[in-house]
């Protein structure tokens, strides 16, 4: 019986627009441009780096990460819109709720000060491993001290979130938005699918 809940962060609670947009010029393209440039990477299986690496060659994506990593940090206007209803559904079915996924330094501390009634929160950075090492599970079930059936895993992304969450035993749960949500919607199988937040608590 599933009695976590807990999240991804990026495409599933935080909408990374302003990430997008930033990348966008920093290659001197249209947000449009980069956006349909992405979406073909992560079909490709390239990724972001990957796909600005074939963008831009000489450029150095970890400089620019560094640059560009305040627009990771969240604030009430990046959540999409049923964020909050769906973790108050949850919450009132009875579930705990947790938030964990790859995000850099400052990203917990932006989602604690946003109190959305999370259990925990924690990140990549703040654990040392990031998904989908089994590690970063490892450490899911060590934050809510239960078993891996206890524990849904929600995510945008079949290779970080749906397949690595099935590896550990937890039930993933899909949500098919943001560009590898769109991307990936297409391949995923077998794991609970929802379009909204709201529709989770009804779906476990």
């Amino acid at each position: 019986m599933i009695q976590w809940v807990v999240f991804d962060v990026g495409g599933v609670l935080v909408d990374e627009a302003r990430l997008i947009r930033g990348w966008a010029d920093v290659l001197g393209l249209s947000e449009a441009e980069f956006t349909e440039k992405l979406r073909e990477g992560i079909a490709a299986e390239k990724g972001i780096g990957g796909t600005i690496r074939e963008l831009a060659p000489e450029i150095d994506i970890k400089a620019h990460r560094a640059r560009l990593n305040g627009l990771e940090i969240p604030g009430e206007a990046d959540l999409y819109p049923d964020v909050r209803a769906g973790i108050a559904s949850l919450r009132a079915a009875g579930f705990r709720i947790g938030i964990a996924g790859n995000q850099p330094p400052g990203v917990a501390e932006a989602l604690e000060a946003l109190d959305l009634g999370a259990d925990f929160i924690a990140t990549s950075a703040q654990w040392g491993v990031s998904k989908p090492d089994a590690g970063f599970f490892e450490a899911v079930l060590k934050a809510t001290g239960a078993e891996p059936a206890q524990i849904a895993y929600v995510g945008d992304r079949l290779d970080n979130d749906v397949e690595p969450a099935r590896a550990a035993g937890l039930h993933p749960v899909f949500i098919p938005r943001g560009i590898w949500g769109e991307v990936h919607d297409a391949r995923v199988e077998g794991c609970t699918r929802v379009t909204a937040l709201t529709e989770i608590y009804c779906s476990l």
